[in-house]
């Protein structure tokens, strides 16, 4: 509820500067940065690129058997 005494709120977040498209950011405060950077979440994504990256982002292929009771039945 609005009142003279309690102005609203101002419409930017003062860590992350939302809505803006770009999440808010300054040298002045590297630990502020560290803290707020990739790696200090899940990552549900990139967590699993380096590994993608080394097959070229193949996907949807079979893995040929490597042990040799395996490869001799196949052949």
């Amino acid at each position: 509820m609005w009142s003279p005494e309690f102005p609203p709120s101002k419409s930017r977040c003062g860590a992350c500067a939302y809505p803006a498209s770009r999440v808010r950011k300054y040298n002045w405060s590297v630990k502020a940065i560290r803290r707020k950077t990739t790696g200090t979440g899940r990552m549900r994504y990139l967590r699993h690129v380096p590994r993608r990256f080394k097959t070229n982002f193949r996907e949807g292929t079979q893995a040929t058997p490597r042990n040799k009771g395996a490869a001799a039945a196949s052949s």
